[in-house]
């Protein structure tokens, strides 16, 4: 069964899309058959795997029926359901990639969620099969696609969209940056989780469940979390980042771990919670945006030459490192 993970901190702007982008790819170059799911209304991540030709067919013509949106509104509007488009994205000769294509109309369903989130509590059975529907969705694909894992994208918010998301989840993951407010997230990511997994169980234990609803069981377990934009050097520039970033490890594991704290002097480099450590990679980034590809694929056909050759082989090996860390993670 396909290992489904969520990468999500509601503090925006720490490099979450990608990362998911570019963990899919590594999966992909390790062998395995990846699902890519874009359930953040922004729609970043379907942006960075398509190209702009398609995204206009399938954001232009009305016709055109490929969004994950297609398959939720026949739910939500109380019709059957509507087996979802999945666009192959890249099929190897070592693994795959398929992505479930996202779409700005999906923020309008937030008050929809919302209510039914709230009706389930009377045993509703229509308000299960909505708040259930992202569940559906990625079943209904990773069969199909006979995927290994399901990288989940959402957004930067703790609102009813994101709850219906997590609890279709088995894992999570925190993409962090070195500041305050990433801090924060980690504060409110812990307490959120733990309200929506003890809410959802009493939602589930105590109403009747026809059988012929399939109910997300609302593992979202934390893996850990993955340090971005980041550097090691003592200089006077970056002494701030490094504040920030020793903290990280003893407020991960008071307010996601719920443990007593024992690590305010653990650095991030030995930290067991932490499973990898990103740098910024500066102009590399524009090069993979105009090539269409992930920065450890960039050729020198691509500009890749040079010191900026010998940089995109070190960030293989840092995405390797960190990708293998994951897959480690979801097997214990």
């Amino acid at each position: 069964m396909a290992k489904r993970i969520v990468y999500f901190n509601n503090k925006g702007g720490v490099g979450k899309t990608t990362l998911v982008y570019h963990t899919a790819w590594m999966l992909a170059e390790l062998g395995y058959k990846v699902l890519v799911a874009d359930f953040d209304p922004q729609t970043n991540l379907t942006a960075m795997f398509l190209p702009q030709a398609r995204l206009e067919e399938v954001f232009l013509i009305e016709e055109n029926k490929s969004t994950i949106i297609d398959s939720i509104s026949s739910v939500i509007d109380g019709d059957a359901y509507r087996p979802v488009h999945i666009e192959h994205i890249s099929n190897d000769i070592l693994g795959s990639i398929s992505l479930l294509i996202g779409n700005l109309s999906l923020s309008t369903y937030e008050d929809k969620l919302s209510n039914t989130w709230l009706s389930c509590l009377d045993g509703d059975v229509y308000s299960f099969k909505v708040t259930s529907v992202f569940d559906t969705l990625l079943t209904d694909a990773a069969n199909k696609t006979q995927s290994d894992y399901v990288l989940i994208d959402i957004g930067p918010n703790l609102g009813a969209i994101n709850r219906s998301v997590l609890i279709a989840c088995d894992y999570v993951i925190l993409p962090v940056a070195s500041d305050l407010f990433s801090l924060q997230g980690i504060k409110n990511l812990g307490q959120t989780l733990k309200s929506w997994k003890e809410q959802w169980k009493d939602r589930t234990n105590r109403n009747f469940k026809p059988s012929n609803i399939r109910l997300p069981n609302g593992q979202m377990k934390v893996l850990g979390y993955i340090c971005m934009q980041h550097t090691a050097r003592e200089s006077k520039p970056v002494k701030a980042y490094l504040r920030w970033t020793n903290k990280i490890p003893a407020t991960y594991q008071k307010y996601i771990l719920q443990e007593d704290t024992t690590k305010e002097n653990t650095e991030i480099i030995d930290d067991n919670n932490c499973l990898g450590i990103l740098r910024h990679y500066h102009s590399l980034m524009p090069l993979a945006m105009e090539a269409r590809k992930p920065i450890f694929l960039l050729k020198p056909a691509d500009g890749a030459i040079g010191s900026h050759y010998q940089a995109v082989q070190q960030v293989y090996k840092d995405f390797e490192k960190v990708t293998k860390q994951i897959i480690i993670a979801c097997e214990q």
